[in-house]
């Protein structure tokens, strides 16, 4: 029958499955041997115990920081406005801090490889900021407020003490202690807790409080310089946060989100011992609300204009560019006036209104609101193209504005055109904005009219600067309203209409 075997078949079959099983046999043991002696070879080149490493760095480094302000002022700045109240607890937190459902995972891309030197740079002699970069074996003890750090080789012993908020002179933010072990041998590497969770993500620590709740602040001291320590990653970086304010993580939700795809750690309730490959203890603030370009990290040379596209980004804002007169002689540029519910008010609004018409701008007039949503501030700055305000919070909004669009700033009566400038016009100018001045006379300020003609505050505002920062704020800032002389200012507006008609 057709499925009957011939005699002898049988045993053919059975020959050449042998002849072939121990052929199989040989070569799989040749590969076994093959594959151990090059994995048994690169082991040998990458183990970190295999090849001596050279000892940590440390390098203390001054830093360059343009336009920062006298330590005083940036101590003592009085705050534009308080949020009225907290935002919402962020949901899913657990007891530690954390949101487990955002442990950060490990990722089919991470990169195996040990590092091959330790590194620790760690800067407590600058103007304004200090920060520790590690890289290695990081260990964060949160609800410590420590960070330790194991070297793959002996070194010295240091330790640093670091507040982790933009500026260093800054009250009420807890210091961050950050060691550098002597060795892996180290008594302290032995009893440290064991790491809970080891994260193949790098970090970033940082504190809020401070000044956060004035709304420049919020962008000077936080958002800016967050925005330049981590950009790089996109979006693959825990933020550890001590201090931390939901309220703010809740206003500034989108912006935070896109830096980090992951739930901000709440470091002070945050009872795990965290390991990483890569740690930056600290923000540094390059200049007031802006980035110098050369410091910023890895090599990646970003700017103020960086930020502000990242923010159109973010919020989808759809103008990349102002209103020009050249193509559209028959339109009129929309200009947004801010005015301001207290002190370094406009007194005289609807006179500023009419000149700004007369001069051609559709006009606008906007107060600032601290609990506004900020996708909604966002957008309708974002629709005008001239932001006009007092020296103040408000005008920090210039960062939604479409590149090539003006801001004019008016300038409080008393000597504070340097602080004006270092504030807004240097930032303002990075952003890629017409940056134009109005200063305040004498007869335009409410001082005037308060105090007389013969005051040391009118007459002499030099002597008033020399006697310390508290009369500056006092009056200057904290008295004064402006009533504008729509005549002196109508040149100021000629030129920002001027501006637009050349693009």
């Amino acid at each position: 029958m057709g499925g009957e075997a011939k005699p002898g078949t049988g045993r053919g079959i059975k020959s050449w499955a042998q002849r072939h099983l121990n052929a199989g046999f040989a070569a799989g043991f040749l590969l076994v041997l093959l594959t151990y002696l090059v994995v048994s070879q690169q082991f040998a080149v990458t183990a970190p115990n295999a090849v001596a490493t050279k000892g940590s760095r440390i390098a203390d480094k001054k830093q360059v920081i343009g336009g920062a302000g006298d330590a005083e002022v940036e101590k003592k700045r009085e705050q534009e406005w308080q949020p009225k109240t907290a935002a919402e607890e962020l949901d899913k937190k657990d007891a530690s801090g954390a949101v487990p459902t955002e442990e950060s995972p490990k990722r089919d891309d991470a990169d195996p490889k040990p590092l091959e030197t330790d590194k620790v740079v760690c800067n407590t002699d600058g103007p304004v900021s200090e920060t520790c970069d590690l890289d290695g074996d990081v260990r964060v003890n949160g609800s410590a407020l420590s960070v330790t750090f194991v070297p793959s080789s002996p070194s010295e012993r240091r330790e640093w003490r670091i507040r982790p908020y933009s500026r260093r002179t800054m009250t009420g933010v807890d210091r961050v202690t950050v060691t550098r072990l002597g060795s892996p041998q180290d008594p302290a590497a032995a009893a440290a807790a064991p790491c809970a969770v080891t994260h193949d993500l790098p970090a970033v620590l940082f504190a809020l409080g401070g000044l956060t709740g004035n709304y420049w602040h919020d962008f000077s001291d936080v958002l800016v310089p967050l925005f330049a320590a981590s950009r790089r990653y996109g979006g693959e970086v825990l933020f550890l946060v001590s201090n931390i304010q939901p309220w703010w993580l809740g206003k500034y939700e989108a912006v935070v989100r896109r830096l980090s795809r992951y739930d901000a750690v709440d470091l002070d309730r945050d009872k795990q011992m965290r390991c990483f490959r890569h740690l930056t203890v600290g923000l540094r603030l390059h200049k007031e609300l802006s980035i110098v370009p050369e410091l910023a990290p890895g090599g990646h040379r970003l700017t103020m204009a960086d930020f502000t596209a990242f923010l159109r980004e973010t919020y989808e804002l759809p103008r990349a560019t102002p209103l020009s007169l050249r193509q559209f002689p028959d339109r009129k540029p929309r200009l947004l006036l801010i005015h301001r519910a207290h002190y370094r008010r406009f007194e005289n609004v609807p006179e500023i209104r009419k000149a700004a018409e007369a001069a051609g701008f559709e006009v606008t007039v906007a107060s600032p609101r601290a609990d506004a949503p900020l996708e909604e501030t966002a957008r309708a700055v974002n629709s005008h193209d001239v932001l006009l305000g007092v020296h103040g919070a408000g005008l920090t909004n210039a960062v939604f504005l479409p590149p090539g669009s003006v801001v004019i700033q008016v300038v409080p009566y008393g000597k504070l055109e340097r602080m004006a400038r270092t504030d807004f016009g240097e930032p303002v100018a990075d952003m890629g904005l017409r940056y134009l001045e109005y200063s305040v006379a004498a007869e335009e300020s409410t001082l005037l009219g308060m105090l007389g003609p013969d005051h040391p505050v009118i007459k002499d505002p030099e002597a008033v600067h020399r006697s310390g920062w508290d009369k500056v704020a006092e009056y200057y800032l904290g008295k004064q309203d402006v009533r504008i002389d729509v005549n002196r200012f109508a040149p100021t507006l000629a030129q920002a209409i001027d501006h637009l008609r050349q693009r």
